[in-house]
């Protein structure tokens, strides 16, 4: 992380992942759920949908919608939250190719 001094007070400029940031294992499975998690509020809210709606619509119970909203990312699979994005009307693609470094990276974009 990068350091700057702001109005005389020190501040860390992070990378795109506060979870890599923060030293968490699993810090991009961490990152990609929370981006899914993220579209699918989203799309919930553009829909309208009430946590039971979402959730019907998603092959979930209420409860599992409510810790899916507060964050409780421990409880899904990545799977399973794409599953979840497919039952709201998006298309998921990934694509694989080959590294330009020795150690390849993970991005995920969103249109």
């Amino acid at each position: 992380m990068e350091k700057q001094i702001v109005k005389g007070h020190e501040i860390l400029i992070g990378s795109e992942n506060i979870f890599a940031d923060l030293g968490l294992p699993d810090a991009d499975k961490l990152k990609l759920k929370s981006e899914l998690v993220v579209k699918i509020i989203q799309a919930v809210r553009r829909h309208g949908l009430t946590q039971e709606q979402a959730a019907r619509k998603m092959g979930l119970t209420q409860p599992r919608v409510s810790e899916m909203m507060r964050g409780n990312l421990s409880k899904f699979s990545e799977r399973k939250l794409m599953d979840c994005l497919n039952r709201l009307g998006y298309d998921i693609e990934i694509r694989v190719k080959p590294a330009t470094s020795p150690v390849g990276h993970f991005q995920l974009a969103f249109e």
